[in-house]
């Protein structure tokens, strides 16, 4: 992979989470990781702290992730004001990722007045869906004046974990046939032939798909209809269940959205929410290798994928009709494969490494040298 000797700050504000590293030639120089949402009143502060504690590296250029740019960002950009206005009309999209995400693009812009600064989207890895994929069976008339269609998401871990799995597999990536799994807060799955996206669970928001730590994932629309009706719920109660209360917390009852928790309980709620999980991710994966005419490889990534063993086997468990076996390594401290040496279709695990994906992809945004606007001291907003 190409690496780069400029100093990057790669910012990734998750639904539940917010991760700020300092990337350098491919490594990260230093990292701070918050498991809770970041606080919009709080993040300027947290930033500055960081970057502080960082030292005298030289920050060339910011990288922000951007679970959903809509329209206005399908690929990595050049953040401005213009820019930043129009990503938050796409806001209420993903209304628990974007709000937050911007708040740290305006903090981080006015820390670092005189650098770069780029969005980089989720949904760019699959921008080139095909239109059988990505087409929503709806009215026309709803499909063009809204612009309905599936963006998918997770694209920086998939394009990170769809070039490891080719270093593993010692072939090009454009050669490979796979079915790539992030499994997370938020999960998904993605099928892609020659380097491109062929489909994806995600669709037109990233609640779509399989169920989540505590998002639904999809569920039938008639019965949300009949919900709304007579007055049994509200938009907003509805909206606030399927968003925070439902997913893996919801199925088992309140004990956990957290499948290390769920594993752990001697609970039959528990135990339901972890076998339709399996079974979810499982039916994803035998509906994305539709779209390909071989399954080279299945890759697991995200937290849930690169951590818990228990989950991968269950899910391959399902899989024996597309020569998928259960993996024969459980623990892994590094990428690699986990399946049994011949297997008919590899098993792999790659660990999510959005940070590097970032630092990648704003580098190339700028031209690959990071040195699109000049380079400016966050203090005092000079340019040096």
């Amino acid at each position: 992979m190409a690496t780069t000797d400029r100093a990057v700050l790669t910012v990734n504000a998750g639904s539940s989470s917010l991760q700020l590293h300092l990337v350098r030639d491919g490594e990260v120089l230093r990292v701070e990781h918050s498991e809770r949402s970041p606080d919009p009143a709080e993040v300027e502060q947290t930033v500055a702290d960081f970057l502080d504690a960082a030292g005298d590296h030289e920050i060339t250029a910011v990288g922000h992730r951007l679970v959903h740019g809509g329209e206005a960002v399908r690929r990595p950009t050049v953040a401005d004001d213009g820019v930043v206005a129009a990503v938050r009309g796409y806001a209420d999209l993903a209304p628990l990722h974007v709000p937050p995400a911007l708040a740290l693009v305006e903090a981080c812009r006015r820390l670092l007045p005189g650098v770069p600064h780029v969005l980089c989207p989720d949904t760019a890895f699959h921008a080139g869906l095909p239109e059988s994929a990505a087409a929503y069976p709806l009215p026309a008339e709803w499909r063009e004046k809204y612009g309905l269609h599936r963006y998918g998401f997770h694209g920086l871990s998939y394009s990170w974990a769809l070039d490891r799995a080719a270093e593993l597999l010692d072939r090009p990536a454009g050669a490979l046939r796979l079915v790539l799994t992030h499994l997370g807060g938020g999960s998904s799955v993605c099928a892609v032939r020659e380097g491109r996206s062929l489909d994806t669970s995600m669709g037109f928001t990233p609640l779509e798909g399989v169920p989540m730590s505590k998002r639904s994932g999809s569920v039938d629309p008639g019965m949300l209809l009949w919900l709304l009706s007579d007055s049994r719920l509200t938009l907003a109660e509805l909206r606030d269940g399927l968003e925070h209360r439902s997913g893996l917390i919801g199925l088992s009852g309140g004990v956990s959205g957290d499948t290390r928790e769920l594993v752990k309980a001697a609970d039959p709620a528990a135990a339901l929410a972890l076998a339709v999980f399996a079974h979810r991710v499982a039916r994803e994966i035998g509906a994305a290798a539709t779209s390909l005419d071989r399954l080279d490889a299945l890759v697991f990534t995200g937290e849930i994928g690169w951590d818990q063993p228990e989950v991968r086997e269950a899910v391959c468990a399902r899989l024996g009709l597309l020569g998928v076996e259960p993996p024969v390594r459980a623990a892994v401290e590094e990428d690699g494969v986990v399946s049994a040496p011949g297997a008919a279709v590899p098993v792999l695990v790659v660990q999510p490494r959005e940070e590097l994906q970032l630092a990648r992809d704003t580098l190339a945004a700028l031209g690959g040298d990071g040195k699109k606007t000049p380079g400016g001291d966050r203090k005092t907003g000079e340019t040096r």
